[in-house]
């Protein structure tokens, strides 16, 4: 009987990650500083901490690995757009020899939550997320970890699409900037702290 956070998989290549930080996207110039992006903000931002390069990979994704102290952190931007990021992510997972889905953290938008705030969260509903939906497919369960960075709803009658794939007002994207730090943070303790320790930290 398989556990609750293991994931069977084809073997790997390489030596396993300890953590796999996967921030979701759409691929092109048009789509950068937009909400629905800011979940690749928080990888560039521990990319740029620990002076590493995102890289096209054959997981169809820009990848790099990190030293984080003793620890060894991949993290990815899948350019597979939003709806197919599973696909990415899939094959992500057993390049990097990730099994425990609690080593899967995954970092994206939400509407549900009004900017410049940020919680932590494993497992449970997705919220509409096409990404999370996608993921969701592609293993085969909803128990790995989300750093949720709230964009907050639509106004009036837009659509949550729409409002997703524009890029923020001034006010709105200096609260993201100060929570794209506060994710890569939780990110880097997810490394040595289990993510209930983490969710109590950031979610109070």
């Amino acid at each position: 009987m398989a556990l609750r956070r293991k994931l069977k998989q084809e073997p790997r290549r390489g030596t396993p990650a300890d953590l796999l930080v996967v921030g979701l996207g759409n691929p092109g110039n048009q789509y950068e500083g937009t909400r629905h992006n800011i979940g690749v903000e928080v990888v560039h931002e521990l990319v740029e901490r620990y002076g590493g390069k995102l890289k096209t990979s054959r997981e169809a994704a820009h990848t790099d690995e990190l030293r984080v102290g003793k620890h060894r952190v991949a993290v990815a931007f899948p350019q597979t757009f939003m709806n197919r990021s599973g696909e990415s992510v899939r094959l992500l997972m057993r390049r990097y020899g990730i099994e425990d889905l609690e080593r899967l953290v995954v970092v994206h938008d939400e509407l549900d939550l009004e900017p410049g705030r940020f919680k932590v969260k494993v497992g449970g509903g997705l919220a509409g997320h096409n990404g999370l939906k996608s993921i969701r497919d592609h293993v085969h369960s909803t128990d790995f970890v989300r750093l949720r960075i709230g964009v907050g709803k639509a106004p009036g009658r837009m659509q949550g699409a729409d409002w997703v794939l524009k890029r923020p007002g001034k006010e709105d994207r200096q609260l993201l900037d100060e929570i794209v730090e506060t994710a890569a943070d939780a990110a880097e303790m997810l490394l040595v702290e289990p993510a209930v320790a983490v969710m109590n930290r950031f979610n109070t």
